[in-house]
C-alpha cells in the first residue's frame, strides 16, 4: 500500500474510531506479535528517546506513528517500568501540536534537574514547498508524569555550515555545566556530530563540531551519544551512507561507536580508535544509553531499521525495540550483556549435554518460539557446529561456527517471511576462540544472540510460521562436545 504524505501526517485524533478499532483488530491477528520485548500497540515504533531512570523508575520513550506501519507523524509514546523486564504502556508523551513540531516530534534524550525529567526532541517542521525546518525543543515531567512543553525551543537556528538535517540531541551534565550533542549533515553532504553547552538548560551556546579522523564517513549520524566509560570517551551513533567493507556495514544503515581519550571540551578534539558497529544482525539502529541507580550503562536500540519493510507491516505494526543491554568496557571495546534482570523471565529449564559427531540432533523439550538458550560449545573438531532454532518442514534460523574459515554467522535465509533480501541473508564476523559459547534471546519474531558474553551481538528479525518451533544442535564432519541450557519464557 502507498501512503500519500496526507495521509503521513494525519493526527491520531483525526481518525475515526472504527479506523482504530479496524487497525487494533488487525494487528491482534498478527502471528508475529512479541512476548517480552516493547513493541507498538499499532502503528510504526523507531527510535527510543528519552531513556533515563527517574523518580525510581525506568523510562523509555520511543518514536509512533499511531495510524499504520509507515514513517509518518511522529509521536513520543511513554512505557516504564521498574525492573527493565517488565513495561507499563503509560500512552502519549509528547504531541506534535506545536508550531516548532509540526511535523513531527523527533528523537532526544533525558535529564533529570531540580526533580523533574526534561525531556530534549528536535521539532520536525515543514514549510509550503516541504523544505524541513528543524528545532530543539524542552518538555517537562514531573513525578506525577504530568509532561508540558515549552512555549518556544531553546535552539531555533541550525548554525552555518549545515543543513537542516540537523536532530537527535543527547543531553548529560558536566561539572556546573550541561552538554548536548546533535547529529548533523555538513553543507558538503557529509556526516557529523556538534556540541552545545549551557548552563541551566534553556539557553544554549554552540561550542562547534566535535573532530574525528572520519571527515568522510557517510552522509548523515543520526542519534549520537557520548559517554565514559573504564576511563574512556566513547561516541556512539548511527552513520548513513558507508560502503561495505567485506564482512561490515552490510545493512542500509549501520550504528556504532569510536574508543578514545575523554573528549576535549575546549578544542572539541575527539582523538579516537577505529569505528566498530555495535551489532553485527540484520535489524539494529538507534540506540540510546543511559546510568541508572546502580551506575550501569544500558543500551536500548530500535530492533529494525529505515527504509525496509518487514511481513507483519501488513498487519498494522511495525517494529520493536531491543532488549536492555548493559554496556561493559572489555579487550578494548565494548561488550553487551543482557541485563540480570531478564532473569526474572526464566521458567521451566531443560538442560542437554552431549558429544556431536557429524550428526543433527534434537532434545526432548527443546523447541519453543519465546525462550532463552545458553549453548557451549567446546573440544571443537569438526568443520562446522552450530544451532538451528524455529525449525520446521520447509523453515530454519542457523547458528554457525565455521571451524576452518573461523567464522561465526546468522543465516536467515530459510528463516520463513522474506525480509530485506537485497542487503543479503546472512551476516557473519571473524571469530577466533577455544570455546564458543552462545546465549540466544528467541521471541515470536526476531533473535538477539550474544557471543562469548557479548563480545560480538547480532541481532535480527525473523518471520517462521508459529508452528516452527524445533531446535537442533549439529556437528559437521567431526564432532563437538556440547552443553545447552534452555529457559521457556
Amino acid at each position: 500500500m502507498e501512503w500519500t504524505r496526507e495521509e503521513r501526517y494525519r493526527r491520531l485524533d483525526e481518525a475515526s474510531t472504527k479506523e482504530i478499532e479496524e487497525l487494533r483488530r488487525n494487528v491482534e491477528k498478527c502471528p508475529w506479535r512479541q512476548t517480552y520485548h516493547i513493541q507498538p500497540e499499532m502503528g510504526l515504533l523507531n527510535d527510543p528517546n528519552g531513556f533515563s531512570y527517574y523518580n525510581g523508575e525506568y523510562h523509555l520513550f520511543y518514536q509512533w506513528f499511531p495510524l499504520g506501519p509507515v514513517h509518518g507523524l511522529k509521536y513520543w509514546y511513554h512505557t516504564k517500568s521498574e525492573d527493565l523486564v517488565h513495561w507499563d504502556n503509560v500512552g502519549i508523551g509528547i504531541k506534535p501540536t506545536a508550531p516548532f513540531d509540526s511535523h513531527g516530534a523527533f528523537s532526544g534524550s533525558a535529564i533529570e534537574h531540580e526533580g523533574k525529567l526534561y525531556l530534549f526532541y528536535t521539532g520536525n517542521t515543514r514549510d509550503q514547498d516541504w523544505v524541513r525546518h528543524p528545532y530543539q525543543c524542552i518538555a517537562v515531567m514531573d513525578k506525577e508524569g504530568h509532561i508540558e512543553k515549552y512555549e518556544q525551543p531553546v535552539i531555533k537556528d541550525v548554525p552555518i555550515g549545515y543543513t537542516e538535517h540537523f536532530r537527535d540531541p543527547k543531553v548529560w551534565k558536566h561539572g556546573d555545566h550541561f552538554l548536548a550533542i546533535i547529529g548533523a549533515q555538513r553543507a558538503n553532504l557529509t556526516g557529523c556530530v556538534v556540541l552545545y553547552q549551557s548552563v541551566n538548560l534553556k539557553e544554549w551556546e554552540f561550542l562547534g563540531e566535535i573532530t574525528t579522523d572520519l571527515n568522510q564517513f557517510g552522509f548523515m549520524w543520526e542519534c549520537p551519544d557520548y559517554f565514559e566509560l573504564g576511563n574512556k570517551g566513547i561516541l556512539i551513533f548511527s552513520p548513513q551512507g558507508l560502503q561495505r567493507e567485506g564482512d561490515k556495514f552490510q545493512n542500509i544503515y549501520q550504528s556504532g561507536y569510536l574508543i578514545g581519550e575523554h573528549l576535549d571540551l575546549n578544542s572539541g578534539e575527539f582523538r579516537h580508535s577505529n569505528f566498530r558497529e555495535l551489532d553485527l544482525g540484520f535489524d539494529f539502529y538507534a540506540p540510546q544509553t543511559m546510568v541508572d541507580e546502580q551506575n550501569r550503562r544500558i543500551l536500548v536500540a530500535w530492533m529494525g531499521l529505515p527504509e525496509i519493510e518487514y511481513p507483519n507491516d501488513r498487519h498494522g505494526w511495525a517494529h520493536c525495540l531491543t532488549l536492555p543491554r548493559e554496556l561493559i568496557m572489555r579487550k578494548g571495546k565494548l561488550f553487551q550483556q543482557p541485563v540480570k534482570e531478564l532473569a526474572q523471565l526464566r521458567k521451566s529449564n531443560v538442560i542437554a549435554e552431549d558429544i556431536l559427531v557429524n550428526e543433527s540432533k534434537s532434545y526432548d523439550s527443546f523447541h519453543g518460539v519465546s525462550y532463552e538458550l545458553i549453548c557451549e560449545f567446546t573440544n571443537k573438531d569438526a568443520s562446522q557446529f552450530g544451532i538451528d532454532i524455529r525449525v520446521g518442514e520447509k523453515e530454519v534460523t542457523t547458528i554457525k561456527y565455521d571451524v576452518n574459515n573461523k567464522k561465526l554467522m546468522f543465516d536467515r535465509s530459510q528463516s520463513g517471511e522474506v525480509v530485506a533480501e537485497e542487503y543479503g541473508m546472512v551476516r557473519q564476523c571473524d571469530m577466533t576462540s577455544e570455546s564458543i559459547k552462545l546465549q540466544l534471546f528467541v521471541d515470536s519474531s526476531s533473535l538477539e544472540l550474544f557471543v562469548n558474553d557479548g563480545e560480538v551481538v547480532f541481532t535480527g528479525r525473523i518471520f517462521p510460521n508459529v508452528k516452527s518451533d524445533g531446535i537442533r544442535f549439529f556437528a559437521v564432519e567431526g564432532e563437538v562436545s556440547m552443553k545447552a541450557s534452555k529457559w521457556d519464557f
